[in-house]
């Protein structure tokens, strides 16, 4: 499969990175965007769990593309990310635009556990992070929704009803991942 990925072109490689493309939102978010965007974040543990149930430990050790994260990566990395996210939520609705701590998710996927604790750990964690998150999402008001906090990466306010949007695209980013790997490889 590795000698495939030499003849790729640029645009094919982006496509595995991007296979739902970049996050695009919105200029006007309406309240049936963030319904649906929540319904997504509801439903995505159990959708994940059923993707990659049964899979072996290669499969779940095989990358979604070049330079990319394995299956197994890929779990942790979603475990990871929505904690901050959640946190970041909680912290923008009981503080004046807080700034957030950024972390290097690059570097958390190289550590041993992201590369060989059992996917079921982070597959548990997602089920009950995603039932705390879409009940606190769901209780916010329009003006809680329009609270912010600021990212030190770009040093910019991000209002929460996006980050409503940021991590439902990321579930359907991710998710789209290890489908596109599944497919290539005919294990659905």
């Amino acid at each position: 499969m590795l000698y495939l990925y030499l003849y790729m072109t640029n645009q094919e490689l982006q496509k595995l990175k991007y296979p739902i493309g970049k996050f695009d939102c919105p200029s006007n978010i309406s309240k049936q965007q963030i319904e649906s965007w929540i319904s997504i974040l509801e439903h995505f543990p159990n959708r994940l769990e059923t993707l990659v149930t049964g899979l072996s430990a290669k499969q779940l050790d095989t990358a979604y593309r070049p330079d990319g994260w394995t299956i197994r990566q890929v779990i942790h990395h979603l475990s990871d990310s929505h904690l901050h996210s959640y946190v970041r939520f909680k912290w923008a609705i009981t503080e004046d635009k807080p700034l957030i701590k950024a972390y290097f998710e690059d570097r958390w996927s190289e550590l041993f556990d992201s590369k060989t604790a059992p996917i079921e750990m982070s597959l548990i964690n997602l089920k009950g992070l995603h039932a705390k998150l879409v009940y606190f999402l769901k209780g916010l008001s329009d003006d809680d929704l329009n609270k912010c906090f600021i990212h030190p990466e770009t040093n910019s306010e991000v209002i929460l009803k996006k980050n409503v949007g940021i991590y439902s695209w990321h579930s359907n980013h991710h998710y789209a991942h290890i489908e596109n790997l599944m497919k290539s490889n005919n294990w659905l």
